[in-house]
């Protein structure tokens, strides 16, 4: 845990940030209840992202192993991961060319027949 007694864990803080939101949509609190619940909220969330982005700076990538076997390491960049699924998004965003098949021919409709099957046909 970190030096910092305000500092919580993550899976804390949104637990917290959880039950914000859901007793704001309830409509619980009085406004100026409602009000603090609120500026605890955006506190919370600002941890939450904060933590986030220290998680995301320590990750490493696994890049391979040297002539001793030792792991190969590069820290990872979330910028590379945002530009491969953005690129991801516009490929399949893209207008398809149209299949090449071919159309069925359209059925021709039955002739109606000219009398009942039980009338004769004269």
């Amino acid at each position: 845990m970190a030096d910092d007694a305000s500092e919580v864990r993550f899976e804390d803080a949104l637990a917290q940030l959880e039950q914000i939101v859901e007793s704001l949509q309830r409509g619980e609190p009085e406004l100026s209840g409602a009000l603090a619940k609120y500026e605890k909220g955006v506190a919370l969330l600002g941890q939450c992202y904060g933590l986030l982005e220290r998680a995301e700076r320590s990750v490493t990538l696994l890049t391979g192993l040297d002539d001793d076997g030792e792991p190969i390491t590069a820290p990872f960049d979330a910028a590379a991961t945002l530009a491969v699924e953005a690129e991801s998004k516009t490929k399949a965003e893209a207008p398809k060319s149209p299949a090449r098949r071919r159309a069925k021919p359209a059925a021709k409709p039955e002739p109606e027949p000219e009398h009942d099957r039980l009338d004769p046909p004269f």
